[in-house]
Formats: C-alpha cells, sequence, structure tokens
C-alpha cells in the first residue's frame, strides 16, 4: 500500500529515468515536467505543438540547468500521429512511465469526430492514450508504469455504456469529457487487470488533479500568462475550492514515481478538488470490470489496434 507519508515538495531522486509525458508542453503536464524534470528525470514530450513543446522546454531548463527535455510529435485525435509518435517512443533506449496526460478539455456545442470518425472528445481523450498505450506497451519494461488521468467529472456525469462516443441523443460537451474520462477509468483499471493476469511487471495507475486552475498556479511566463484579466481574477476567487495546475501535478506525479505504490492505486487531492496526493476511489461504474472489458472491446473496435498483453 503506498505510504502515507508522501512529501510532494521532497521528491526522490529519478536520476536517469525517463517520462513521455503526453501535453507536457502546458498546464498539469507542464508541472508533471517541471517536477519530475527537477529530480533528473529525463523528459520527453509528447505534444502537438513544437513551439510549445520548445517554450515549455526552455522553461524547464531555467528552473532546471541541465535538464534533459525532448520533444516528439503527437495528435491524440489522429490514429495515424499516434502510431509515428509510438514508433519514435519504441526507439528510446527505455520508458519508467508513459503519463497519459493531455486531452481536450473543451469543445463545442455540437458533435464533431477526428479525421478518424471518431467523436473528438471521447477519441482524442480516451482512445487516443488507449491506442498510443497499445501500441508503446512492447517498449515498456518490469518496472515500468503506465499513468492515466482521471477526473471528478466521472462523479457529475453519469456512465452510459451504450453511447460513450455521443451517438445518440443531444449532443453536450461536458457529458462528452465526463464519458472520456469513465473511458480513462476504466482503461487504467481494466490495464491493471490484465497485467495482474499476465504476471507483466509493467504497473498501470491512475490519478486526477482535483479543481486545478492556471489562475492559480505558479507563474510560468509563456507557459500559463495568457489569460485574461477577468478570466484570472474569476479563477482567483475561485480559489477556496481549487489550487494551481502545478500542485494539480501532485497525484500525477506520485502516481508516477512513488516507490510504495502499485498497480491500480488511484491518487488525488486530499479534499477531492485541492490538497496533498493521497490514495482515493473511482466511481464503481467506471471502476466495474465489467464495464472495463467493454471499454477494451469498443477501443479495440473503435481504433483496429489490438492490445494484447
Amino acid at each position: 500500500m503506498a505510504s502515507a507519508s508522501w512529501d510532494p515538495a521532497r521528491l526522490p531522486s529519478q536520476q536517469g529515468k525517463t517520462f513521455v509525458v503526453t501535453g507536457g508542453n502546458g498546464g498539469i503536464g507542464y508541472f508533471v515536467s517541471e517536477q519530475l524534470a527537477a529530480v533528473g528525470g529525463h523528459i520527453v514530450m509528447a505534444s502537438r505543438s513544437k513551439d510549445k513543446a520548445e517554450a515549455a522546454a526552455a522553461s524547464i531548463r531555467e528552473r532546471v540547468p541541465g535538464a534533459q527535455v525532448f520533444f516528439v510529435h503527437l495528435d491524440l485525435s489522429s490514429l495515424g500521429t499516434i502510431r509515428e509518435a509510438a514508433e519514435k517512443l519504441r526507439r528510446l533506449p527505455k520508458i519508467d512511465a508513459l503519463i497519459n496526460n493531455a486531452g481536450a478539455t473543451n469543445g463545442g456545442k455540437q458533435r464533431s469526430t477526428t479525421e478518424d470518425g471518431l467523436e473528438v472528445v471521447f477519441g482524442s481523450n480516451a482512445l487516443g492514450p488507449y491506442a498510443l498505450t497499445a501500441l508503446v506497451f512492447p517498449a515498456l519494461q518490469p518496472g515500468s508504469r503506465v499513468v492515466s488521468l482521471g477526473s471528478m467529472a466521472t462523479r457529475i456525469v453519469r456512465l452510459d455504456p451504450d453511447n460513450l462516443q455521443s451517438d445518440h441523443g443531444s449532443y453536450n460537451f461536458f457529458r462528452a469529457y465526463g464519458y472520456s474520462k469513465h473511458g480513462n477509468h476504466a482503461f487504467a483499471l481494466e490495464l491493471q487487470r490484465r497485467l495482474t493476469a499476465a504476471g507483466s511487471g509493467v504497473e498501470s495507475l491512475l490519478a486526477h488533479p482535483g479543481f486545478a486552475l492556471d489562475g492559480l498556479s505558479s507563474r510560468r511566463p509563456g507557459i500559463n500568462d495568457g489569460a485574461s484579466g477577468a478570466q484570472h481574477f474569476g479563477e482567483v476567487v475561485a480559489g477556496i475550492m481549487a489550487q494551481g495546475k502545478d500542485r494539480g501535478a501532485w497525484p500525477v506525479v506520485r502516481a508516477a514515481i512513488d516507490p510504495s505504490a502499485r498497480g491500480g492505486d488511484f491518487f488525488g487531492p486530499k479534499r477531492s478538488v485541492a490538497g496533498a496526493p493521497v490514495l482515493v476511489k473511482p466511481v464503481g461504474s467506471s471502476a466495474s470490470p465489467d464495464f472495463g472489458a467493454e471499454f477494451w472491446r469498443q477501443a479495440e473496435a473503435a481504433t483496429g489496434i489490438s492490445f494484447e498483453i
């Protein structure tokens, strides 16, 4: 069981370890990258924008002289791009943790699809990480971890396993987002079940950042200073029940490197929306083995990618 004494301000050395962080150029992913680099981790930012990744890498190197930060192009809404990124990632000497952080957090009022015909939110947030992990998995070794990003949205949006891609009824972005996060939970926990059954030394863990806002985060010029004054003020006011994305990164980092953590563990803020990273429980519906198997079936069918452990 994970230790109760974890201190996010005093992380163990990760010297020589390699962490792939999807969406590592901004938001939660940026601070995950910075915090891991600060204790010696080599960071591979798998991101859509090379320019943003380079700006993020420069920001990290300014704070962590000598930090090793690299870039791989990845667009989780494109299965073709995912295949190209996975091919590059498989060439790395090793991957100590694949952190599936990236995903769509805003969208339109109408249902739209990716170039592969997948609903854009569920496709990017749930099916994309599934596909990437399946394709990178042969490069993982005993001791490697896969960390998936969950969300409190699973407590608000009721799961509908028959409508994960919002094919039926009226479209609502937040509901689609909630479905995608149910998918992330199901994937992480079903992956661990299959890893355990196969006797694999790879582990799958889950983390959620709570209610994390840019306006409450430590300032990083060029990274998180683009909000309007009104937006920043609103986020500061919301701070009575939220935290910055720097602290929102804490549960993700703990899932990636806590030596006492185990496959299937789920970390989140102590007060649900904010606080120190502790073990938490997922909602029963997305943790269900039945839904885990159903998500896996739908993911294989939707992406055309078989994931064999």
